[in-house]
């Protein structure tokens, strides 16, 4: 009886799991990649050179963000030379970002005169475990951060700044990026950046944008409700793919594991009001405890 449902979960539901994986990989690479690589820039703007695109010659990761701000070159420089960990933070989700930082969790929503001098060469915090080094810079114009100091380096994050009109700029950011493929533990951050960066640096233009702008900034309860939902959203997806292995009626297993893997996506990259994400992960965990209840783990037959 044992190697009988063994076999079944060989034969059905592995082959289920791995086509489930697939579709929603690929809607990841061919749906969600392509529009976040170049959230808010034009295609005049992602294929245009930029200062620092030789420092990482042949990049795995190359995206190119923009946002326009209300303001001029110089009223938005000295709020990118102050970037970093233990220094102002990085106006994102400082609940993550700036996690264990002595300048404390919430990102600076002023100036910092004690920052706004970093030259070419000085190291650059970027958490806990990483730094990076501050590379060529041009005041109110662009400044670079590179992963080494020597040539070639392994990765470079762009900030450029150019005027529209004598009140607005367009701040562009551009990561360029080369994975480690031989190195396994590096190679797991670069993963971590390949989904993650998607999710911060559109946060860190709109941090920066509100903050030259004089906009109210988004509280700490909100940041971690949003984060909430990340998390809710990805336990339904796991919780889902376990499912599939135990509910007898598999097939509405593989639609509820397809449901919520569009969830995830959705909730992590589609950058909608937390409270759309959050209806839409309670809606799910709703119909995960409903179609379980029609379905029990154990007996009833199989789709």
């Amino acid at each position: 009886m044992k190697d009988r449902k063994h076999n079944r979960i060989i034969t059905t539901k592995l082959p289920a799991v791995t086509v489930l994986i697939c579709l929603l990989a690929a809607v990841y690479l061919f749906v969600v990649r392509p529009a976040q690589l170049h959230w808010g820039a034009t295609a005049g703007e992602a294929a245009r050179p930029m200062p620092g695109d030789d420092l990482v010659p042949a990049p795995t990761f190359c995206a190119t963000r923009a946002i326009t701000i209300r303001g001029t070159p110089k009223e938005v420089w000295p709020w990118l030379v102050q970037m970093g960990y233990r220094r102002a933070g990085y106006y994102g989700y400082d609940l993550i970002e700036n996690l264990g930082s002595e300048t404390g969790i919430r990102s600076a929503d002023s100036i910092l005169p004690e920052l706004q001098h970093p030259r070419t060469g000085d190291v650059l915090p970027i958490s806990t475990a990483a730094s990076a080094f501050f590379g060529p810079m041009q005041q109110d114009s662009y400044l670079i951060w590179q992963g080494k100091t020597t040539a070639p380096s392994d990765g470079s994050f762009v900030w450029a700044l150019y005027p529209i009109d004598n009140g607005h700029t367009r701040l562009i950011s551009r990561v360029r990026l080369h994975y480690h493929w031989t190195e396994p533990r590096l190679l797991l951050l670069d993963i971590f950046t390949e989904f993650g960066d998607h999710v911060a640096v559109p946060k860190i233009l709109l941090g920066i944008q509100a903050r030259v702008e004089r906009r109210s900034l988004q509280s700490l309860g909100s940041e971690a409700i949003e984060i909430a939902v990340w998390v809710l959203a990805l336990f339904e997806f796991a919780a889902a793919l376990v499912l599939l292995f135990c509910w007898p009626r598999w097939g509405s297993a593989w639609a509820l594991g397809l449901a919520t893997g569009l969830s995830l996506l959705f909730v992590l990259y589609a950058r909608v009001p937390v409270w759309i994400g959050a209806a839409l992960s309670a809606c799910i965990l709703a119909g995960m405890f409903l179609i379980s209840s029609l379905s029990p783990l154990r007996g009833g037959e199989e789709e």
